[in-house]
């Protein structure tokens, strides 16, 4: 069997084969498209003779269109976890070639630290979340450049929606000098067009999400609707390949870094080691959660314990956490939102 290490980069492709016996059998770049990585593919397999040939790459953009095709070639390949890969074996001296041959006498010693690849469906719906969260943000940037002019002019925001019917007509009578009045009347307009797109994307969305398996589970947890239950199935994935609730919870980044060494045990900040669109959706849907009355208590005893400037981010991570475990117990159980806490027993 033969070993490979990839290190990707814009332009190239470094590539590392040793041998079974650890030798260096091939060093060479490609360039990282289709046609370069079939030439990789004839000259790996003119060394391998028919024996097999697997691969490590590391995680970054790009590593998964290299790993999918690598694997129609018939290679094994993992993609490896680019931060425990620099635990693994840190070093004094970094180059790509370096990097390549680290990954390759990792794959060879069977250490490749590999991360979790989903699915193109699971891919998918990734993305369509992903994007209608990229419009709405670029959206919110228009209209907050928008408030700026006003502030600027000094001009006060008489309605309480400045993007509604009575805001357009008010924005229409405002005079600005040029060139903010072209600046105003250019985000109105590709405000109009996100607008139209985010239309289309929620449509998608909700109507994938209505056969979803996990967003109707997902739309009984309190603070979570189909957008959120949407996303938040999407970044999970598979819910089978968390072990326990506390698996799930460390997945989603959101608890403290732990530093312990003899009697010494200290917390950090957040991990923030997942999908950050995962730990937006659950933030967000305990913004809505707090209010919910089987959070609500908890909620103002714990920001009014920590004082005013700790206290509700603090508030917030723990009942997300709370509702991330609840949704390992009802996606695991297949079973809507329950709250937990003592049962009343009949007695007759």
């Amino acid at each position: 069997m033969l070993y490979a290490g990839l290190d990707l980069s814009r332009k190239r492709l470094d590539v590392r084969v040793l041998d079974g016996a650890g030798d260096s059998a091939l060093e060479t770049a490609v360039f990282p498209d289709r046609d370069g990585l079939a030439l990789l593919v004839r000259q790996v397999d003119a060394l391998a003779g028919g024996t097999e040939v697997r691969a490590a790459i590391e995680s970054m953009t790009g590593a998964r269109f290299v790993h999918d095709e690598l694997e129609t070639f018939g290679w094994d390949v993992d993609v490896a976890d680019a931060v425990k890969v620099k635990g693994l074996a840190p070093l004094a001296c970094k180059t790509d070639r370096i990097d390549a041959w680290v990954l390759a006498e990792l794959c060879r010693r069977d250490l490749v630290p590999a991360i979790w690849l989903p699915d193109p469906m699971v891919r998918a719906e990734r993305e369509r979340a992903r994007f209608r969260l990229h419009l709405v943000r670029h959206r919110v940037q228009l209209k907050n450049r928008i408030h700026s002019t006003l502030i600027t002019f000094g001009k006060p925001c008489a309605v309480s929606d400045l993007f509604g019917r009575g805001g357009r007509d008010l924005l229409e009578r405002l005079a600005f000098p040029e060139p903010w009045a072209s600046s105003v009347t250019a985000s109105l307009a590709l405000i109009d067009t996100i607008d139209a797109q985010v239309d289309e994307c929620e449509a998608e969305i909700r109507s994938l999400g209505a056969t979803h398996p996990y967003v109707s589970l997902l739309q009984s947890v309190p603070g979570i609707g189909w957008v959120l239950g949407y996303t938040i199935a999407s970044e999970i994935g598979d819910i089978t390949r968390f072990e326990t609730p506390k698996k799930l919870v460390g997945y989603t980044g959101l608890c403290p870094r732990v530093y312990q060494s003899g009697n010494t045990d200290r917390r950090g900040h957040l991990a923030k080691n997942g999908p950050r669109y995962l730990r937006w959706a659950l933030i967000e849907a305990t913004i809505h959660a707090s209010r919910h009355p089987l959070y609500r208590d908890h909620y103002r005893r714990t920001a009014a314990r920590l004082g005013p400037q700790r206290g509700r981010k603090i508030a917030r991570i723990e009942i997300a956490r709370k509702l991330t475990e609840a949704i390992w117990h009802m996606l695991t159980k297949n079973e809507p939102f329950t709250p937990a806490g003592p049962r009343l027993a009949l007695v007759a």
